[in-house]
Parts: C-alpha cells; structure tokens; sequence
C-alpha cells in the first residue's frame, strides 16, 4: 500500500512513487473506486412537473438493501463493478479481481480509493497489475466515483419501489450496464485534470 494521497498538489509526485518499480514504458491507468448501498429505503430526486402541481413520489419503508462495488478509468471511459450484499473484505477482493480484469493487458492501475477498513485489510490479496492509493479522510472531492454515484441515482436508482432483494439487485445491475453502454459518459462524469497521466 502506497502512502496516502495528502491533496491534489502531491498527487503527481506520489504516482511518480507509487508507479518507480514499474518498467518505465509500462501504460499506468488512472482508477477511481468506491462503494454505494442502494436499498429500500430509497432517497428522492428532484423531477419535473406542471406549475403549481405536486408530483407524487413512492416511498418504501422497508430496509432490504446491497452494494455497488464502482470503479472506473475515464481516460478509457470503462468501469468495472460487482453488486454484493455486504461491503467487506470479501467483497472487496472480489472486486479487486474483477477490475484486475479490465485493466487494459500489460498496463498497470493506480487505484484511487478512501481509507474503509476493508480496503485496507491486511487479508487482501492486491493483484499484481493494481496499486491502491488512498485518499484523505472526509475528501469526496477527490473521488469522481462519488459523482458517478449521484448521476446513477437520479437517473436510474430514485423515485421507485423495489418489490424485493432481487428486484434492487437487477436494478443496480441495470444502472451500472446503462452507464457502461453510453459512450463517454464516464470520462465526461470522472476526468479530473489533476489526476490525467497522459494516457
């Protein structure tokens, strides 16, 4: 684990470190990753509606829920996830594993990420084409993972029931295959100019 990411200014320096073992003509992706519960007890958006009306909105009571393991390369607009029950250490190599799978073949990935206690665990096994990086405490602005999870929620996860576990997960699934298929829109969504390395 490389030392943690202090702010936007020292981030080209610790690449530089994170990535000095690496053979200098190796292609090092840039990743963001994170993770959103998305359940029952769902939030609300904003919608458009006539002057004077008051839209009506469901609102469901119950507490069945999963999680959205999220990671994405915008500067080759491709994400990678998994929806799991719980978020821990189990999950989290399994996602490991299946971004390990997107990277693009003989590049590396530094993987930007906050500082949860299963992202840090000392049980996982880092795949040899990813570096983890970790972000400050209380930075979601360092993290575009955050802004992708807003986007998914307004578009495709509020304002809607699910009828049970089955229904969230094929919705989340759904949500994440709709953000995939749409050309460019994680690299319009995720890039950020201080963390562009050239790729």
């Amino acid at each position: 684990m490389s030392k943690p990411l202090k702010n936007i200014k020292n981030f080209a320096e610790l690449l530089a470190e994170t990535t000095k073992h690496l053979d200098p003509d190796t292609v090092v992706e840039i990743w963001f990753q994170d993770e959103i519960r998305v359940g029952q007890k769902n939030g609300l958006v904003y919608q458009w509606a006539k002057r004077g009306t008051r839209p009506r909105q469901p609102k469901d009571q119950r507490y069945a829920s999963c999680y959205i393991f999220g990671a994405v390369c915008p500067a080759r607009d491709v994400g990678a996830a998994l929806v799991m029950p719980y978020a821990d250490t189990e999950a989290m190599q399994k996602h490991l594993d299946e971004i390990a799978k997107n990277v693009a073949p003989k590049a590396h990935a530094v993987m930007l990420m906050d500082g949860a206690g299963w992202h840090k665990s000392g049980d996982l096994n880092i795949p040899k084409n990813i570096s983890p990086m970790i972000i400050p405490p209380y930075s979601p602005e360092l993290n575009p993972v955050e802004n992708i999870w807003q986007f998914l929620r307004q578009t495709y996860l509020s304002n809607q029931v699910f009828e049970d576990y089955d229904k969230i997960v094929d919705a989340c699934c759904e949500a994440w295959k709709r953000l995939t298929n749409e050309a460019g829109r994680i690299t319009s969504i995720a890039s950020r100019k201080w963390a562009i390395n050239g790729q």
